[in-house]
């Protein structure tokens, strides 16, 4: 009665110790006396049984299955989800795709392009890629829509213009670009890479958009076989000449590999601020960070002085430091015709030799190809095949003995090397002023942004890009992944693919609770073996007489296996391989850099375009933002109260207030009639 009401998750950890009393209960009482201990040793064993039936079943008083808390949510739970709101004062781009879906509408706001790569196969070189506006294959959100490239192998490009035509200026403010990128098939050759294209003559016509479309920035990832990469890359401008020249990014020191495996949705974003630093975030984890001067390959700033490309070494210039000894003579036995193995002496050929066979014969079955020519392939000769008869031999042909190491060999005389007395150092060129030096403090001052294009080829379709966000002000972007990238996280994170995941997830991914429940498993089992063992026979102990049942019925071993060996298998293998899957599973659980939820209040606002029919992302910056505390409602509403929770600008200042608020969120239960935590300090 008590097992059947206690939580769901704990009855599945009981579910592995039922299984191993029945599997022993049944084991002794089959070789009982008909009596009443046998029948009630029957009886105790279907107990067990009936408890382990009731533990995959929800807990009493609760109408919903058990598996509404983890499975992913259907469209009638994802209802709640609303496409954020765009406030052109406070963003320069934004994207979430969600009213274009509507007669794949996509060029109302993207232009395709229809250029073609220069220096490339005319059969390839068009940007023939195809775009579509779709739902993920893997729906979280109802109503939540990205931009899906369908096609693989193939070049494909499109672009945007970012709102109202007003360029990003880099000056006194920092640019922030996050996007949403999902390979909803994988990636083993390919990129989700991003472009901010420059301002220009160039990049006025966007169906023009090529790999050699000016951009002053490129981030995103990039794989192709084990080369995997982040790239982050700002093309910057020579003061003195105006050249251009790339400056790529120091590698980070993660490994990223799970994020082209696990098919699940990952937050993208950049942040270059106005003193030069620079930050990157993946799913809210900062994996790089560093400044424009110092982390990038080549330097921003070139040397001052350069080696003289005139200058050159000195012919009698000795940078020899050890020379062989001159006085070095040969020893008189020292031998260099020595081979470095020899047959060996002591061996002798095997009595059951067979020298007259040989160990390949042709193959008497084998038939000359139809298409055969003589004259193009010569004579036909049959395959050769290992002879059968020496298939029981110790061997058949030429009988050769073993090769070992010759005691006698020592290789090449060399003369031994002694110090260089005229040794004079290594040689280097003179240095002189660099003609070309200049010395750039600023880099930020990058050239101006004025659209957002996608050019990538991959071997993979499905590649779907989401919200995408440029803007000055990092809470809008905090805001906007909140309403997005945070609800979905938040819904994958209840979901579990096995029951496995589920046990996995609710010990919250350590090993050292796993050593602690098969202890706990181990208990029942040593329990009934001393039970046994205590009221053996005097004359055959418990051991010989189980041993001796196994050899009379032999399927005993494979009902050991499967109920004993099979589930020990089974759970030593999640102990050692979950660890790695649950960094990705655990999302914002893990180091989130204080990312704290930041709640605005919203207000409406007209936007001028095409786009005038969305409303603001925030209110406007002169008005004083409201504290709205709601009470926390059941969990079926946790992806409304995402949305509709705000704070004023005290709390943007709070950030353990911001912790509560997730963590209390994170760990609030989700079904109906279960009490939310209490909110906690991180």
């Amino acid at each position: 009665y008590i097992y059947i009401h206690i939580p769901y998750q704990s009855r599945l950890f009981l579910c592995c110790p039922c299984i191993s009393g029945f599997a022993f209960l049944s084991l002794y009482s089959s070789n009982m006396r008909p009596d009443k201990s046998q029948w009630s040793l029957h009886f105790t064993s279907f107990l067990l049984l009936e408890a382990m039936a009731w533990s995959l079943r929800p807990a009493l008083g609760n109408e919903e299955s058990s598996s509404s808390i983890y499975d992913a949510p259907s469209v009638d739970h994802a209802q709640q989800y609303v496409a954020p709101k765009v406030d052109p004062s406070r963003m320069h781009f934004a994207e979430h795709f969600d009213d274009l879906f509507e007669k794949d509408n996509i060029e109302k706001r993207w232009i395709k392009s229809k250029a073609s790569k220069e220096d490339t196969a005319e059969d390839v070189a068009k940007y023939v890629g195809e775009w579509k506006i779709e739902q993920p294959i893997r729906a979280i959100l109802s109503g939540d829509y990205g931009l899906v490239l369908k096609s693989k192998a193939k070049h494909a490009a499109i672009a945007s213009p970012l709102l109202s035509n007003r360029p990003f200026v880099f000056k006194d403010k920092p640019l922030i670009l996050q996007y949403e990128v999902t390979l909803q098939e994988g990636q083993e050759c390919g990129g989700s890479y991003i472009k901010l294209l420059s301002d220009g003559d160039n990049t006025k016509d966007l169906k023009q958009f090529n790999d050699k479309t000016p951009y002053t920035i490129m981030f995103g990832p990039d794989k192709c076989g084990n080369d995997v990469k982040l790239h982050f890359i700002f093309r910057h401008v020579n003061p003195i000449n105006g050249s251009i020249t790339e400056k790529h990014c120091s590698k980070q020191k993660d490994r990223l590999d799970g994020l082209f495996k696990d098919r699940r949705p990952h937050l993208y974003q950049l942040i270059i601020r106005p003193d030069n630093t620079y930050t990157i975030r993946i799913d809210h984890k900062i994996i790089n960070e560093g400044t424009l001067l110092t982390n990038f390959t080549p330097p921003v700033n070139p040397p001052a002085e350069i080696d003289d490309p005139n200058d050159q070494k000195p012919e009698n210039w000795d940078d020899r430091e050890m020379i062989p000894d001159p006085e070095a003579k040969k020893p008189q036995d020292w031998d260099e015709n020595e081979q470095p193995q020899i047959p060996d002496p002591k061996a002798t050929k095997p009595l059951d030799w067979l020298d007259d066979l040989e160990e390949m014969i042709p193959d008497d079955t084998a038939i000359k190809p139809s298409d055969w020519d003589n004259d193009m392939d010569g004579e036909w000769e049959a395959p050769l095949i290992p002879n059968p008869l020496c298939e029981k031999a110790v061997g058949c042909g030429l009988w050769k003995a073993p090769m070992i190491s010759n005691p006698n060999y020592k290789g090449k005389w060399r003369p031994p090397l002694i110090a260089n007395v005229n040794y004079q150092g290594k040689w280097t060129p003179r240095k002189i002023i660099n003609p070309d030096y200049f010395e750039d403090l600023n880099p930020f001052r990058m050239t101006a942004i004025v659209a957002v294009g996608i050019e990538i080829w991959s071997m993979s379709n499905e590649i779907l890009f989401d919200n995408i966000v440029i803007t000055d002000d990092e809470s809008v972007a905090k805001q906007w992944a909140l309403q997005t990238f945070d609800l979905k996280l938040k819904i994958l994170d209840r979901q579990a693919q096995t029951l496995w995941d589920r046990a996995l997830r609710y010990m919250n991914y350590k090993p050292a609770y796993w050593g602690a429940y098969f202890v706990y498993c181990s208990i029942p089992m040593l329990a009934y073996v001393w039970f046994l063992w205590t009221r053996r026979d005097k004359k055959e102990s418990f051991m010989s007489r189980f041993l001796k049942y196994c050899s009379v019925n032999p399927w005993m071993w494979a009902v050991l296996m499967v109920f004993v060996g099979l589930p020990m298998a089974v759970m030593m293998y999640f102990i050692c391989f979950a660890k790695s899957d649950a960094k990705t599973v655990s999302g914002l659980m893990k180091k989130t850099d204080d990312y704290t939820a930041i709640y605005d209040q919203n207000a409406n606002t007209g936007l001028d375009g095409e786009r005038s029919k969305k409303n603001d992302l925030n209110a406007n910056a002169n008005q004083h933002h409201e504290i709205n505390a709601e009470e926390e409602g059941d969990g079926t509403d946790d992806v409304r109260e995402l949305q509709e929770k705000n704070s004023g600008e005290d709390e943007l200042l709070d950030p353990e207030k911001w912790n509560d608020e997730v963590i209390d969120m994170k760990n609030g239960a989700v079904e109906e009639g279960l009490k939310k935590r209490k909110p906690r300090k991180d």
